[in-house]
């Protein structure tokens, strides 16, 4: 019996145009009633996932930050689980990125801070609903990073030889692509994986009574947490390798798909 759904969000329940479908909606709603807690496992940072959790109704702690953070979602919520880059190490990054012209987000204490105000973060920010602080980095103090985020829009080729290059000269952090133009770096700790099964002994659920479904290879960890692995339909070739069931697009409704074949409504 599934008594935890652990869920991605974008491309998974939230759909191209940052809607959710009212067979959605209806779905959660009708889980929530049941007692099957929904909980939103998100790359997003806290504050770019709440207005998502009120907009649907989950009243569960948010993982953010791809497993970095679990907090609870409500003003002054408590944090139940936080794994850090460590300054150093995201000195190091910054460094990395300077040196290659990389654009970076660079998350402290749940703020956004960015050092040019241009079209990529525009982009990135517009649709999302977040605000963001524009500064030089190095007049700042680098502490409590969250994680660090490396974009190039429409080069999905060279995000991935970023991957590669950090994977071999960090195998101590955690890089993963979380979109085709997305690269994140993290706490070898910040996994989905990880907050999920942090979640599963505090409430003492096991790991055969939870549902994970996503759609990017970051969610390959996700899918680890669960006893019921489901890859979107607009899933990467790599997460559907990993996935026992392989449901409709997120256009389609496969997220209702897959919890009504896998849970009883």
């Amino acid at each position: 019996m599934i008594k935890m759904i652990a869920t991605d969000i974008d491309g998974t329940i939230l759909k191209p145009d940052f809607e959710f479908s009212p067979k959605l909606k209806q779905c959660i709603k009708s889980l929530t009633s049941k007692g099957i807690k929904v909980v939103l496992v998100t790359g997003r940072m806290h504050k770019a996932t709440t207005y998502i959790a009120d907009e649907l109704g989950i009243k569960t702690p948010i993982v953010s930050y791809q497993g970095g953070m679990i907090k609870d979602n409500c003003q002054n919520g408590k944090v139940h689980y936080r794994k850090d880059l460590s300054p150093d190490k995201a000195k190091e990054i910054i460094k990395w990125a300077k040196d290659n012209n990389i654009h970076i987000n660079l998350y402290m204490d749940d703020v956004l801070y960015v050092e040019k105000d241009d079209e990529t973060i525009k982009k990135y920010t517009d649709a999302r609903f977040i605000e963001y602080k524009v500064c030089p980095f190095d007049s700042l103090e680098i502490k409590n990073v969250n994680k660090i985020l490396a974009i190039k829009y429409g080069d999905a080729q060279t995000v991935t030889g970023w991957v590669e290059y950090l994977k071999e000269h960090y195998p101590d952090l955690y890089i993963v692509k979380s979109t085709p133009y997305f690269c994140e770096i993290s706490n070898k700790d910040a996994r989905k994986s990880c907050a999920v099964e942090y979640l599963c002994k505090e409430w003492g659920i096991n790991k055969d009574e939870v549902l994970a479904i996503g759609d990017q290879d970051n969610d390959i960890e996700l899918l680890k947490s669960g006893g019921v692995k489901v890859a979107m339909g607009n899933a990467t070739e790599e997460l559907k390798s990993c996935a026992d069931y392989i449901t409709d697009t997120v256009d389609n409704d496969g997220w209702v798909k897959a919890v009504e074949k896998f849970c009883k409504l």
